[in-house]
């Protein structure tokens, strides 16, 4: 059972490319704040530290989570499994701690309906435009700009799932983008006034999605 002074969860998702694994590199960097490791199957990127960024796992270990029920949220995703498993999110919520977590919609939807008995935000990150996210995306480590197209087609399905969240922020800059986020989530756990305007945000998604 939970009280008061346990932690809250903060998710942030978006589709590939929108920079939510940045975004919640800075919000960790406050007391109080720690990042939720996930295991994945894929192969690490230039740069990814294993037991830091994530715990890289194969396909039968990654099953035999699932078989234990381990995981809070696992989903697979471009051909890719990812999961979060329970009980450290749990300790570190009873702890008073609050768990930021990079996951995508359909983990997010598993987090949701689970019904946990501690408080949660969520934010789905957006980019400026689609020409911004291609941009981003033809610029990482990627054998040729085909995968950044097939990451454009899933941006068109991800994004219809925006409404299911709290808040929409758009990553137009990343320090002005941080800030929103954290502002937000002061004023929820502090239950403070918010800045947010909901009617910009749906017409910046028609932009989006015309």
């Amino acid at each position: 059972m939970s009280s008061e002074n346990d932690g809250t969860m903060v998710i942030l998702s978006s589709p590939s490319g929108a920079g939510k694994t940045t975004l919640v590199s800075l919000l960790s960097r406050h007391d109080n704040f720690e990042i939720s490791i996930s295991h994945t199957t894929r192969e690490p990127r230039n740069g990814e530290i294993p037991n830091k960024d994530y715990y890289f796992v194969n396909d039968k270990e990654f099953k035999r989570l699932i078989n234990n029920q381990e995981f809070l949220e696992y989903a697979k995703v471009f051909n890719n499994y990812y999961g979060t498993t329970r009980t450290p999110i749990i300790d570190n919520l009873n702890k008073g701690k609050n768990v930021l977590f990079d996951i995508d919609w359909q983990g997010a939807d598993q987090i949701r309906n689970k019904k946990l008995d501690y408080r949660l935000i969520t934010f789905f990150i957006l980019p400026p435009s689609k020409k911004i996210l291609f941009d981003r995306l033809s610029n990482r480590d990627m054998k040729d700009k085909l995968i950044a197209e097939e990451r454009m087609q899933q941006f068109e399905r991800d994004v219809l799932h925006w409404i299911n969240y709290d808040y929409v922020v758009i990553n137009d800059n990343l320090e002005k983008c941080y800030l929103r986020i954290k502002n937000l989530i002061n004023a929820e756990i502090n239950s403070g006034s918010k800045d947010y305007d909901l009617d910009y945000i749906r017409k910046h998604i028609e932009k989006l999605t015309s």
